[in-house]
């Protein structure tokens, strides 16, 4: 049509005319025009994409000469787009799994039973104690640590103390109060035949914490990496603690806590009373029990 005569000029209408008399873009026209000319397989449009095989040369490449080992597929989709070579995350992990060329990661654990016997109570006080730390606020001193040790019989506190830096030497003074009140002194052998349950937390397992207990007689009884219940009666005693003073309370400072502290201390083993122990107190069940035993012995 373009090349058509005009009747009244004789010359050819031209294409500018004709498309916009049909209300066309001039590069359709030419772009259909380049396709008659130039028939290809249609695809697309965009960047050119590499086949699966010519893919996989690219990234087989890129694993053995690698910046880093062990990458996954993300940063290998991100270096392809370095060198130039556009695809998609998804198929390079695709090619990646087809292939065997995943870097090794860590395979999901399968479910474990509990390594213990399924109770950490004891028939008789003294026999185990449990220790552990928890961490709560005082106005003055910022963040503090607080760390107790409970009787896993009768249930009772037998020492707690609150420092600003938690360390070894920190965490030993619950069993120090423990020592000298249920034990009658702090010397060698004191406590023999008692066990401390703890976990693996650094300040227990410090070579002079070890030490220390060990001094005193006690037997190191830390609990099972990823079973926190075979701590649970610190643990359930440190609930108590912060629903009934920690998080109901403020502290200006770090003897007021102490203070409370002691307080809290002489209240829960005097007036709390617990289910597993016939709805006791933890200090009725051990004089009961002190009472009781020599009969039963």
């Amino acid at each position: 049509m373009s090349r058509t005569l005009s009747p009244s000029s004789n010359k050819p209408y031209g294409v500018a005319c004709v498309v916009s008399v049909w209300n066309l873009a001039r590069s359709s026209f030419y772009a259909a025009r380049h396709r008659q000319q130039h028939p290809q397989e249609a695809r697309k449009r965009g960047p050119k994409l590499l086949s699966d095989e010519a893919l996989l040369i690219q990234i087989r490449q890129l694993l053995a000469a690698p910046v880093f080992p062990g990458e996954g597929y993300r940063k290998i989709w991100a270096r392809l787009r370095f060198a130039g070579v556009r695809t998609s995350k998804e198929r390079v992990l695709r090619l990646l799994r087809e292939n065997q060329l995943l870097s090794p990661m860590r395979t999901a654990e399968t479910a474990r039973s509990n390594p213990h016997d399924g109770t950490i109570l004891t028939e008789a006080p003294n026999q185990m104690w449990g220790t552990d730390a928890t961490a709560t606020f005082t106005e003055e001193d910022g963040a503090v640590t607080v760390f107790a040790a409970i009787d896993h019989c009768s249930a009772d506190c037998v020492g707690i103390h609150a420092v600003k830096k938690a360390t070894r030497f920190e965490a030993l003074e619950p069993i120090r109060q423990a020592v000298k009140e249920h034990f009658g002194g702090f010397c060698a052998g004191a406590a023999a035949g008692l066990q401390l349950r703890h976990d693996h937390g650094s300040v227990y397992m410090a070579d002079h914490f070890q030490s220390e207990i060990r001094f005193l007689g006690i037997e190191s009884s830390p609990a099972f990496v990823r079973q926190p219940e075979g701590n649970g009666c610190i643990e359930r005693f440190f609930r108590t603690l912060k629903e009934q003073l920690l998080w109901v309370r403020r502290f200006r400072d770090l003897d007021e806590l102490r203070t409370a502290l002691s307080e809290f201390r002489e209240r829960y083993n005097q007036q709390w009373i617990m289910h597993r122990l016939g709805y006791r107190t933890p200090a009725q069940a051990r004089r009961e029990f002190t009472v009781e035993f020599p009969a039963a012995a």
